[in-house]
């Protein structure tokens, strides 16, 4: 994560700041043991663990011996930090160099990529569009690069677009694999297992409904390993999206 230069100016007394912590200078801090790094380390431990709801800056406080005024003297907000828990965790996605021979396969392994990492901290997605500018954080900045010289290095006019339809369907299907996992997990179970006592009621609620009844009964033929099962329908509609944006490109 970058430094910024610190300063003892008080945010608070600008006209009308903007609320993002990467728009101001960070202050000087007066315990040295104590740094923003540790602080954003220990939130996504938090995160990763409990979730969203069960990150406060109290209970963040207490994981590191410090007060919450102390915290404050690094991270003005909770979503100061979140904003910088999401750039973080940016910075553990995978994005190709631009300019190679096959641009499918360079965006698949991208948003492969961005998948694992948000199923890693199944918080990611559902804090995207909430974590203030979360944007501007320097690792995102350095993923959303890197994406657009590998849309733009594959000929699309307008690359940007091209993101938007490919992440919106990776961030939507991460979301929901994201949550369906927290379910499993505070069940206690393997997926498997959990999978294998949801079927029957599955098969009961769907049983007049013919085509969602079909649909059941294949799910449940290919629920023995239900991570692949996911690893498929993740795959079929990332071709499906890419399949689309070829017809964009210039012949």
């Amino acid at each position: 994560m970058s430094r910024s230069r610190t300063t003892d100016k008080n945010p608070t007394t600008d006209k009308n700041p903007i609320p993002s912590v990467w728009a101001r200078e960070q202050r000087r801090a007066d315990q040295p043991a104590l740094s923003r790094e540790a602080i954003v380390r220990e939130a996504i431990a938090m995160l990763d663990a409990d979730g969203i709801e069960a990150l406060s800056m109290r209970k963040l406080g207490a994981r590191l011996n410090a007060g919450a005024t102390s915290l404050y003297r690094h991270v003005a907000t909770k979503d100061e930090l979140m904003e910088l828990a999401v750039d973080e965790v940016a910075a553990e996605i995978h994005v190709p160099s631009a300019g190679g021979p096959d641009w499918r396969a360079a965006v698949t392994e991208a948003a492969g990529s961005f998948r694992t990492t948000a199923l890693r901290h199944p918080w990611l997605t559902l804090v995207l569009g909430q974590a203030g500018l979360a944007y501007l954080g320097p690792n995102y900045m350095s993923f959303s690069e890197r994406l657009a010289a590998l849309f733009t290095a594959a000929g699309f006019p307008e690359p940007s677009r091209a993101i938007d339809a490919v992440f919106s369907y990776v961030i939507g299907m991460s979301t929901t694999e994201a949550a369906w996992l927290t379910t499993v997990a505070r069940a206690g179970e393997t997926e498997s297992e959990f999978v294998a006592r949801l079927l029957p009621t599955a098969r009961q609620v769907s049983a007049g409904y013919d085509h969602l009844a079909a649909a059941e009964a294949t799910t449940a033929a290919q629920a023995v390993d239900p991570a692949r099962l996911r690893d498929d329908k993740f795959a079929y509609g990332l071709e499906v999206v890419l399949d689309g944006l070829a017809l964009r490109l210039p012949k």
